[in-house]
């Protein structure tokens, strides 16, 4: 049995985690952009992700899965 308190992960290492892949990503200007948009604007991640498909059939999703999927290669 797991102790469930090593199963999670801290804020600090979210943070930096989160930090490491922004800067991979976007590079320092456009992560502090990023950070700054987030922290000005009232943003719902939850909201945001619950609407960004809809409207959109399942094959079109599936059209563009596979296009991010080839581009990826």
């Amino acid at each position: 049995m797991t102790d469930t308190a090593t199963a999670y992960k801290t804020d600090t290492i979210i943070r930096q985690e989160g930090m490491t892949i922004l800067l991979e990503k976007l590079g320092m200007v456009d992560a502090e952009r990023f950070i700054s948009l987030i922290i000005r604007e009232p943003f719902d991640y939850t909201k945001w992700r619950a609407d960004l498909f809809s409207g959109m059939s399942v094959e079109e999703l599936a059209q563009k899965a596979n296009a991010y999927s080839a581009s990826l290669n």
